[in-house]
């Protein structure tokens, strides 16, 4: 490692040089779909302007503030389909990171959102802390790796709830959930007569029940989002059958301009999720333009949404078919404070730098 630097202060807050690995796959930020690529642009846009020396690795493309590190020109989103060759790729963009940490010698923190490689190797490698974000579930893949590494880093969770299912014994750094720029997102007082369903089209989501709950209320329904080759059993099953281009719309993966326009009108944003999601930001996305989250007690829900002000938790469809009569209830300037207050960008920025300053001692 590098000489000791003598670090400025500005205010109480101490500067710090601080890597983001962003996996190989998807452009920092996405044009259509990807969570974690959001989170680390906004987390870079946050930090560098807070006056940190931020050094992004993701692909030569990606568009930040941060100082841009890429080993791969384009996003190497067609290896995400085979997964024979993921792992070469994802394995090259972790060394590639590390070789340049190493040789800087001056890096404060690591932040990881790469996947797995440099957690299983971190010890390993001679860096500086390294936080590496749960950004997955814990599902049957996932929760044997973080059982055999539970301290190999420490680790952050993106809610409460998501740490429930980890392992026993995980190096939990803390809990700093997903955010957004608030203002980039209109607030509408006045909603139209439509519901919303918005996402990846899976039965995961529950885009089932969207459909019944708008049915059984008499309510048009605007459904849109990604249809992945694995799920499009489900989707010509379950969903296409019922979309007939006026009560119930399909306008599959749209702009972004256009996803805000969606949010900003809907009467009510339905989530019947199904399974234990570990955060759901389409739901902050909802409550930023005022509109109001009716949802399946599931995963984070009850952590995201405030029952009877931001939005309504129910148990099952009966309790959401209510629920939607219930809409008029919810201030829109309600579900936009609480977003502005728990899920902005500055927050998430102040939640990992408390984590990073907790990491440094």
């Amino acid at each position: 490692m590098g000489a000791l630097r003598v670090k400025p202060f500005v205010g109480y807050n101490l500067l710090m040089k601080i890597a983001q690995i962003a996996p190989p796959w998807i452009t920092v930020p996405p044009a259509g779909y990807g969570g974690t690529e959001w989170v680390v642009k906004h987390l870079c846009d946050g930090l560098s302007a807070a006056g940190h020396e931020v050094v992004l690795f993701a692909s030569g493309d990606s568009e930040t503030p941060a100082e841009l590190r890429a080993l791969f020109a384009e996003p190497q989103t067609a290896m995400m389909a085979l997964p024979s060759a993921m792992t070469s790729y994802d394995a090259r963009q972790v060394s590639h990171a590390i070789a340049q940490i190493q040789a800087d010698g001056d890096f404060d923190i690591v932040h990881d959102h790469s996947g797995f490689l440099l957690v299983a190797f971190r010890r390993f490698c001679d860096l500086p802390p390294v936080l590496h974000t749960v950004h997955c579930a814990f599902d049957t893949h996932a929760y044997p790796f973080y059982e055999q590494f539970r301290d190999a880093v420490a680790y952050a969770s993106i809610s409460d709830f998501q740490r429930t299912l980890g392992p026993p014994g995980m190096a939990w750094a803390g809990t700093v959930h997903n955010a957004l720029p608030v203002a980039g997102w209109p607030l509408v007082a006045g909603k139209d007569d439509y519901l919303l369903a918005f996402g990846r089209v899976c039965e995961d989501k529950g885009f089932h029940l969207a459909i019944e709950v708008a049915r059984r209320t008499g309510h048009r329904l605007v459904m849109a989002g990604i249809v992945q080759d694995w799920y499009r059993d489900y989707f010509e099953r379950r969903i296409l059958p019922e979309i007939d281009g006026d009560r119930v719309v399909f306008e599959a993966e749209v702009s972004d301009e256009r996803k805000r326009e969606l949010f900003a009108h809907a009467k009510g944003f339905l989530f019947p999720i199904l399974w234990p999601e570990p955060f759901g930001l389409v739901m902050v996305e909802a409550m930023a333009t005022g509109t109001p989250v009716i949802a399946l007690r599931n995963g984070s829900v009850g952590e995201v949404v405030d029952d009877g002000v931001t939005g309504f938790v129910c148990d099952d469809v009966e309790q959401m078919v209510a629920a939607v009569a219930r809409l008029g209830e919810i201030d829109p300037n309600a579900c936009r404070r609480v977003v502005e207050e728990r899920f902005s960008v500055a927050a998430m920025t102040a939640g990992y730098e408390a984590l990073y300053r907790r990491l440094l001692g």
